[in-house]
């Protein structure tokens, strides 16, 4: 099967612009739980690292929140803002920790905001979901508006996602910024392949097991010394 994705230049541009670490929704400042992973010794170096991030693309909830962005592309393009809220409220239940939850409310606020003002187009759709949205809410609002190849858009998505997480990797563990790029390459097919069966699942397979997650999260709310958010 021809998997080639074709993008014009301004949708690789914009998809690159969504899926950048300079863009201002504060991604850098959450560390989903990992912060907590390595102070208890779970995660202590690179081979640790690349196995829980290969654990929640495979299993995690990633998955779900990348099901719900890319139904929420649909419902954008469409103009179904009544399903647009229905999926925010159902990925708003599904968040099995107050800090995951409001790192996605946060995110959710903050590119809302800035969508707003980059396209004001947007405004009654972003207004008639109201707050809190959640940032793949958002995320898909956006690659609705600008039109962007729904695989590609996965794609960012998830690579944006590993990102952020590997570079608060090589914070906290700590790993040499090479390694940090090596394990972004290595993970490469894997974000391929993620894809293609999150594009492929129907409403009644959005489950996931990320309990590792969800007890690293609920355990680095009382984390005495703190470098990230959640």
């Amino acid at each position: 099967m021809d998997n080639t994705i074709m993008l014009t230049d301004s949708h690789l541009l914009s998809i690159l612009q969504l899926a950048s670490p300079a863009l201002p929704v504060g991604a850098y400042s959450y560390s989903e739980g990992l912060e907590m992973l390595v102070e208890n010794g779970t995660i202590a170096n690179h081979t640790h690292l690349k196995d829980w991030l290969k654990a929640e693309l495979l299993y995690g909830a990633i998955r779900l929140e990348a099901a719900v962005m890319v139904r929420s592309q649909q419902a954008a393009k469409t103009g179904d803002v009544e399903l647009l809220c229905r999926w925010n409220l159902w990925l708003s239940a599904a968040r099995e920790t107050e800090e995951l939850r409001a790192s996605s409310w946060q995110m959710g606020r903050s590119l809302i905001q800035l969508l707003g003002k980059l396209e004001p187009q947007i405004v009654p759709i972003v207004n008639a979901v109201g707050n809190p949205c959640n940032y793949a809410i958002a995320f898909g609002i956006a690659i609705a508006h600008w039109q962007i190849n729904i695989k590609a858009a996965l794609l960012g998505y998830l690579h944006s996602w590993a990102s952020n997480l590997i570079t608060a990797g090589v914070k906290l563990i700590p790993l040499g910024q090479t390694a940090g790029q090596r394990l972004l390459l290595d993970l490469q097919p894997l974000f391929s392949a993620a894809a293609l069966e999150i594009l492929a699942l129907e409403d009644d397979q959005l489950v996931c097991c990320s309990w590792g997650l969800s007890l690293a999260s609920m355990q680095h709310e009382t984390q005495y010394t703190r470098l990230f958010r959640s």
